[in-house]
């Protein structure tokens, strides 16, 4: 696939959505009153994360991308939480609390013979925690997964395809999803393929991230890169009157009932996300701002959702392992 093909085909979505509208009139106003709260990218040396400099890191950022999806506990179920050395995190953030102490504890998660052969118990052990992440099984699923392709196509390291993809955050995207089934983050609308690659893409941003463009993280094409649409963006984009849905999907996701995933409706959000993200990266560049890139954008509006007034209704919800 010579070419990116994610904000195109999400494009194409959008301009034939029936369940959701962008407006784009709030796209100004929403970068004009909440838009000195962008930031920089966060340094990755939170203390959630591992870092010792080398490629182990890289290895072990590829272990953390396997398993970042869906986090929202199921109705009356406690949210999991994962202690590191006295602060409980959650989310994102306790995904990799879990896996920081099972690698310095010294569990082998950054080679693929261990991966392969992982066992419920083992994930269960690796994942303890107050409560219970969702989709275990899937999350142990992708882990073997992971192992055996890097065992049969890469040599058992992520870094001989990281090394494949010679400076080129898209090429990696896109052999991800080709190699591995947990990445391959597409479907299919109105007989037109339509790809989002969240988890693939995010790997490339944290790679970039994590090594400040340098080593395993040198990437020309961070640039091409799109938002890494979930559940948590359009709920600040609906906060913001970018993003609108047709009554009937309003009242399900107000409700929390759960979307299926590869519906309609639930592409027709991802899809939007993704253009309302370019759309608001050209009214920064528009005011001065010429250096944001969409993952900047992608994290201001995740930073926004940590907010109050960003959180008054629901995020749309839907079991899947892509988000």
């Amino acid at each position: 696939m010579s070419d990116f093909p994610v904000l195109a085909s999400a494009q194409r979505v959008a301009a034939r959505a029936r369940f959701v509208t962008l407006n784009e009139e709030a796209v100004t106003p929403a970068v004009q009153t909440w838009g000195h709260l962008l930031r920089q990218l966060p340094s990755w040396k939170e203390p959630y994360h591992f870092w010792d400099g080398t490629e182990e890191t890289a290895r072990w950022i590829f272990v953390l991308d396997v398993l970042n999806h869906c986090f929202w506990p199921d109705p009356h179920e406690p949210l999991w939480e994962v202690d590191l050395e006295g602060t409980l995190y959650s989310g994102y953030c306790g995904l990799a609390a879990a896996l920081k102490k099972a690698y310095v504890r010294g569990v082998p998660l950054t080679q693929a013979w261990y991966l392969r052969t992982l066992t419920l118990e083992d994930l269960e052990s690796i994942l303890a925690g107050r409560g219970r992440i969702p989709l275990l099984a899937a999350r142990l699923e992708n882990l073997q997964e992971a192992g055996r392709v890097l065992m049969e196509k890469w040599g058992g390291d992520v870094m001989d395809l990281i090394r494949w993809a010679d400076g080129s955050a898209c090429r990696l995207a896109a052999r991800l999803a080709q190699d591995f089934s947990s990445f391959r983050d597409q479907c299919s609308l109105d007989a037109q393929p339509v790809y989002f690659w969240k988890r693939a893409q995010i790997f490339a941003a944290d790679l970039h991230g994590a090594f400040e463009g340098q080593g395993p993280g040198r990437f020309v094409d961070v640039d091409r890169l799109t938002a890494f649409a979930d559940y948590k963006l359009p709920q600040v984009l609906r906060e913001l009157e970018i993003l609108a849905y047709h009554r009937d999907l309003e009242e399900r996701i107000d409700a929390r009932s759960v979307l299926s995933s590869g519906s309609r409706e639930e592409i027709e959000i991802r899809a939007v996300t993704i253009v309302a993200v370019e759309k608001l990266k050209k009214a920064f560049h528009e005011v001065g701002s010429s250096h944001v890139r969409s993952v900047h954008v992608d994290h201001w509006l995740w930073s926004l959702g940590q907010m109050a007034p960003f959180r008054r209704r629901p995020y749309h919800r839907c079991r899947t392992i892509f988000y």
